[in-house]
């Protein structure tokens, strides 16, 4: 019943005070009930299709509502207390559609995918610890692209994960791939990718190949043959594993490996001052290259003439840049599909240069992008960017809480959270001319989309009393904004309503859109403080193009991510 407050039916800490229903709901009642005090299922239906554009909706739906509306005197009839709290309900009335919606009958290159990166580290980049349960979590929230470093342990007979050349402490690979199997699919029954970076000798990745297969058996997706022309579709590998590295080079002559280049952390925390104890020295300095995707890098170290070949079988989706620079990183073969990987700041200087060579590539074939490498704090980066240039893998530190993380969990809110997103059309298909999308290209707005913040409820029951002001009520602002391309970017901010725990806004935003396809709606609640940084009061993000038009309750989030359990705002959209 804890909706019911955001109206003034109880009591609230502090002080009473009584607050009606926004204007707009009480009209929308009036008018749909035909001016009466009750709402019978016949007009609560219109009301569902006209006012919140759900054209589809069945007189059943609309009973179906009013039955689970458990507290009605009247199962057949809505009072004006039960319509409110059915607009505040956000199971029954959500911002956006649980529902997967979109084609997934396309080449896995024609989405977005969910994608992390470092997915074994349980915080910093440096010297945390790795564990298969950041893995799990992601996995649990959806993620669909889980990366893993593999290394060989100290003694060299076996596979660790970890970060290499920091003092992150391993966890075993075997470990790390059952937990894969265990919870692949909880969440979304979609292909997982996993990506390994791999600095194994061939005799490692032998046992590697038989870990993969011994774990995923018939789940695993083997290719037929080398090198695959086009890539399958989501709904044809569901409930799969495809495998996805650089592919194990021939070698004309054997190189000697340093042992001090083998992955031993504990010789760098006895003192070892071999290459792992320089490259420590050079990421503390902040000197060190972007070196998290060596499965791109042309040096190896293996010491061996030849990669293990049943290793090399199992690679689905091979990675590589090749010898030459951006022209020839960015060539597109029509006979073989490739994953590219770049740097988040190799990714702003090809945009630059490449923008539109780019947006060709990710139409068949797949591009990773990965965090710089001097992000030791798991911070992330702007994902727009790179989406907006068609990559298919953002990858992202899901450990790295902050606003780019909010952005990332926002984006695969769509499509039921299914982890794969259908990239817009001008993204996969040259135009009528043949022209390729140029994302610098300044467009004029293509929709508008109006947003109204009326009020919001639930951090008296999510918090003590006293955790914004020990003697007085809380004062609340909003901040709305868009997170786009340039020139849809933007955040506004409410006025602050002072004293109450259930603030009423009642403030009007438009947005004109010129890219509302990878447009994310941010909203924010603060609560201002005087004296020292305002208090966090919640977050979310929603995908503009999956926004339900009409009044609806929207759940506010914490920083790191979590639903509040009660904590929501009552927003109507409208595109015009």
């Amino acid at each position: 019943m804890g909706s019911y407050k955001m109206f003034g039916i109880f009591n609230r800490k502090f002080k009473t005070e009584e607050t009606g229903p926004p204007e707009d709901v009480v009209n929308a009642f009036t008018k749909y009930s035909d001016g009466g005090k009750e709402m019978s299922a016949d007009q609560l239906l219109r009301f569902l299709v006209e006012f919140q554009g759900q054209a589809d909706c069945t007189l059943s739906h609309a009973q179906d509502i009013m039955k689970q509306l458990h507290h009605l005197s009247d199962p057949n009839f809505l009072s004006i207390n039960d319509f409110c709290y059915f607009l505040v309900n956000e199971q029954l009335n959500p911002p956006i559609s649980h529902q997967i919606h979109q084609d997934m009958d396309s080449p896995l290159s024609h989405y977005f995918i969910y994608t992390g990166h470092n997915s074994y580290l349980t915080g910093n980049q440096l010297s945390s610890d790795c564990s298969d349960a950041p893995i799990i979590e992601a996995l649990q929230n959806g993620v669909r692209v889980i990366e893993l470093d593999i290394w060989p342990n100290s003694s060299g007979d076996d596979v660790n994960v970890l970060h290499g050349r920091t003092l992150t402490t391993p966890v075993k690979l075997l470990k790390c791939l059952s937990s894969i199997k265990e919870h692949a699919f909880v969440a979304s029954e979609y292909p997982v990718v996993i990506t390994l970076e791999d600095h194994l000798t061939p005799e490692l990745q032998a046992k590697v190949a038989d870990m993969v297969t011994q774990t995923f058996g018939e789940a695993l997706f083997v290719p037929d043959s080398e090198g695959i022309k086009q890539l399958k579709s989501p709904n044809s590998m569901k409930k799969r594993f495809i495998i996805s590295t650089k592919p194990p080079k021939e070698y004309l002559q054997a190189k000697k490996v340093d042992k001090d280049e083998t992955n031993s952390p504990q010789k760098v925390k006895d003192g070892d001052e071999g290459a792992w104890g320089k490259e420590l020295t050079s990421l503390k300095l902040g000197t060190t290259r972007d070196k998290q995707d060596d499965d791109d890098d042309d040096d190896d170290d293996k010491s061996n003439l030849k990669g293990a070949p049943e290793y090399r079988r199992l690679i689905a989706i091979h990675a590589g840049k090749g010898k030459g620079g951006l022209d020839d990183w960015l060539k597109v073969d029509p006979d073989k599909v490739r994953r590219l990987s770049l740097s988040e700041p190799e990714l702003e200087k090809a945009v630059a240069t490449h923008g539109k060579a780019i947006v060709r590539f990710t139409q068949q074939n797949i591009l990773r992008v990965y965090p710089k490498g001097i992000r030791f704090d798991s911070s992330n980066y702007n994902p727009l960017i790179a989406w907006t240039h068609g990559a298919q893998m953002v990858a992202f530190n899901m450990q790295g809480y902050g606003r780019s993380l909010w952005l990332m969990h926002g984006m695969f809110r769509a499509n039921g959270g299914c982890g794969y997103i259908k990239k817009p059309d001008f993204l996969l298909k040259a135009g009528p001319d043949n022209e390729i999308f140029d994302p610098e290209t300044a467009l004029p707005p293509k929709t508008k989309l109006k947003v109204t913040l009326y009020t919001g409820e639930g951090w008296y029951n999510d918090f003590k009393d006293t955790h914004y002001d020990s003697y007085s009520p809380p004062d609340f602002y909003a901040r709305i904004g868009i997170a786009g391309v340039e020139a849809d970017t933007v955040m506004k901010k409410t006025k602050t309503q002072e004293d109450t725990w259930i603030p009423n806004w009642n403030e009007e935003f438009e947005f004109p859109l010129t890219i509302p396809e990878l447009a994310l709606l941010r909203v924010e609640v603060h609560e201002y403080d005087m004296s020292e940084k305002d208090d966090f009061g919640g977050q979310t993000c929603l995908p503009v193009s999956e926004l339900r038009s009409g009044i609806r309750a929207v759940p506010l989030h914490s920083k790191t991510g979590d639903k509040y359990n009660s904590v929501k705002v009552l927003m109507r959209f409208e595109f015009v």
